[in-house]
């Protein structure tokens, strides 16, 4: 989940590296480095310059302004670290063993520990804990095999270098590696972990993500798997893994919302979370019809084939995408009577249910980066293929918030959530988007399966036409309400959260985005489990967040809830007011509406308590410790 950029051209590259990072810091903040090449006229070498600081961005943007270094092929890399501490010693670029070669990298090798050992046996020394270190040091090595056969010092060679080292690493990797012998020529190179080319006017480009791009280019080209490119000041060459060269035309970055503004917020996290009504709007106008058909409902950009024979549903996801994914098998299931199972992705790769047949695969990620995602869908549609018969073909379909993800590229059937930009680490605006794209799919499969009736899914689609100005009232009213009762929970150490049914991953949404961003050790649970163990941990010092919604199981959440107030625990409640919500101490108080609709709403004064209490104790909301936007590890 690091962020990589590169640049070669006929300027000098470090401020430009620095834009390009700014850009893509969301994906890791613990360091930053960058490396550039200055080639003197006179000199057909170049010489290697690199500076790296530990922490923020702004602590490299301090350091370059003291110490600066220029040259006109460059690369830099801001870390969210896997292998190794957070410090500056492990930031990123590595150099090999004569100070010449530059790499950076989003990944993991796998078995660096073996390559380390092989390396250490002749005799080279490493300076820091990093799996990326054995990277630079192999492509040293073979380059030094490569001179030795009469190659000559230059961008071929170190094109070979890479192309040869490539296959030594088990993993996923994107790397950019420059070399000083080499000074108008960059090599990029990834193995299931994001990298795209930009083109620009005698000046080209890598990145992590197409943001990174915005200001320099809207013209890029993602890499495919296992991909190899050659960047020069004259253009790019492209490579497959087996070395042969790929023609394959660039895109153009689509809309202005690559770029985000904090206007005049404290925080990303608290704008976006106001943005939540504009993008229930967007969905709506987008994807709810205005017919009064139910056949006509909803218009979805999927294939009729997607769903018209699927007797089963699986969902894989991880994270805020996951507690989307739960909300969104139980519409499914509860709703539209389509039999549905929600996995972490990074358990299902390793312990996948049977093969069923018929069955739609769903893969959930805002970015459309998760690592874990990817990979299991990957391995779904593999082991699918392996079956002739064609009811177990691979059916399947991606909701992401990015259209120009790998997500997007490798399935044939997206769900563009449209939420825009989000900056905050803690999604807020795009788990909305993405239980918004389960209500269009259960609308779908509610007017095939003819589960319910036309009156009944007109309602719904009519109770979420109702969601944006809902949406809208509950943040004014809470957004005060919440940092008015902040500092009672500065000290707080544990939260327990409770919810049942469609608001049970609720529960668990709320506990999440209060560990992400204010460092509270809190757990969300099915309400009617509390006396089967939690019960034991609550006292006057453990709050309790009660989302209790008029429905099927009202009247016992509401019990449970007694359960926690009589051992005294500070009680929240997420409710319509009235008498039965006497009991709480404090009430985020939300509209009557439909229980099915209800997720859309209790979850918002969920997330302001989150950000009030950060916010209120000085953390840094927007980019939490130890976080990343953008999964792209296992």
């Amino acid at each position: 989940m690091c962020g990589i950029f590169g640049v070669v051209g006929s300027r000098d590259v470090s401020p430009l590296i620095l834009d390009g990072l700014r850009k893509l810091e969301y994906r890791g903040y613990d360091s930053a480095g960058l490396a550039t090449i200055h080639n003197s006229k006179n000199n057909r070498f170049g010489e290697l310059f690199t500076r790296k600081a530990q922490g923020k961005l702004n602590n490299l943007f301090s350091l370059i302004t003291r110490k600066p270094i220029s040259g006109h092929l460059g690369i830099g890399h801001t870390r969210w670290a896997t292998h190794g501490k957070p410090n500056e010693t492990n930031a990123h670029p590595h150099l090999d063993f004569s100070g010449q070669i530059a790499v950076v990298q989003n990944g993991i090798v796998e078995n660096y520990r073996d390559l380390k050992k092989s390396l250490q046996l002749k005799e080279i020394k490493f300076t820091s804990e990093t799996d990326t270190e054995i990277i630079p040091h192999l492509i040293g090595l073979e380059i030094e095999n490569c001179i030795n056969k009469g190659l000559l010092a230059n961008g071929q060679t170190l094109l070979r270098a890479v192309q040869n080292v490539l296959p030594l690493l088990k993993g996923t990797y994107s790397i950019a590696v420059i070399w000083s012998k080499a000074p108008d020529t960059l090599v990029v190179a990834r193995k299931q972990a994001p990298l795209v080319l930009g083109f620009g006017e005698g000046e080209f480009y890598c990145a992590s993500d197409t943001p990174a791009l915005v200001g320099f280019t809207r013209t890029f080209l993602p890499l495919k798997d296992k991909e190899v490119a050659l960047l020069t000041p004259l253009g790019i060459e492209l490579y497959d893994e087996n070395g042969y060269r790929q023609h394959r035309g660039p895109s153009l970055l689509e809309g202005t919302e690559l770029f985000a503004d904090k206007r005049n917020f404290r925080h990303f996290m608290l704008k976006e979370i106001y943005e939540q009504p504009e993008t229930a709007q967007v969905w709506i106008d987008k994807y709810l019809s205005s017919y009064s058909s139910t056949e006509n409902s909803v218009a979805l950009p999927i294939s009729e084939s997607t769903f018209k024979q699927i007797e089963k549903i699986q969902i894989l996801a991880c994270g805020t995408s996951k507690h989307a994914a739960m909300v969104g098998a139980y519409l499914l299931e509860q709703f539209a009577g389509v039999s549905t199972n929600v996995y972490f992705a990074s358990e299902f790769r390793y312990s996948p249910p049977p093969v069923s047949p018929n069955t739609l695969t769903i893969g959930v990620s805002q970015s459309g980066e998760t690592a874990d995602t990817l990979a299991a869908l990957r391995m779904e549609k593999e082991r699918r293929d392996c079956i002739k018969d064609p009811d177990f073909s691979f059916h399947q379909l991606g909701i992401t918030n990015r259209l120009d993800s790998s997500l997007a590229r490798e399935l044939d059937n997206v769900i563009d959530i449209g939420s825009g930009i989000e900056i905050g680490v803690a999604a807020t605006k795009t788990f909305l988007g993405q239980m918004l794209a389960f209500y269009g799919l259960t609308l779908l499969f509610a007017s095939h399966t003819k589960k319910r009736s036309d009156q009944e899914i007109l309602e719904l689609s009519n109770d979420l036409r109702l969601v944006p100005k809902q949406l809208l009232d509950l943040i004014k009213k809470h957004d005060a309400l919440s940092k008015e009762i902040a500092h009672l929970f500065v000290e707080t150490k544990d939260v327990i959260f409770l919810g049942r049914g469609i608001n049970y991953p609720i529960a668990l949404e709320g506990a999440l985005k209060l560990k992400e961003i204010s460092y509270i050790h809190a757990q969300g649970y099915p309400a009617g489990e509390l006396k089967h163990g939690p019960i034991a941990l609550i006292d006057q010092h453990v709050p309790v967040i009660s989302i209790a919604v008029p429905g099927v199981v009202y009247e016992k959440v509401l019990s449970n809830s007694q359960e926690a107030k009589a051992r005294d625990a500070h009680l929240i409640g997420v409710a319509p007011p009235g008498p039965e919500s006497e009991m709480f101490d404090e009430l985020f108080s939300i509209p009557k509406v439909s229980e099915w609709v209800s997720p859309l709403l209790t979850v918002v004064p969920l997330q302001l308590f989150s950000y009030h209490i950060a916010a209120h104790k000085g953390l840094d909301v927007d980019q939490p410790r130890n976080l990343a936007k953008s999964v792209t590890v296992e």
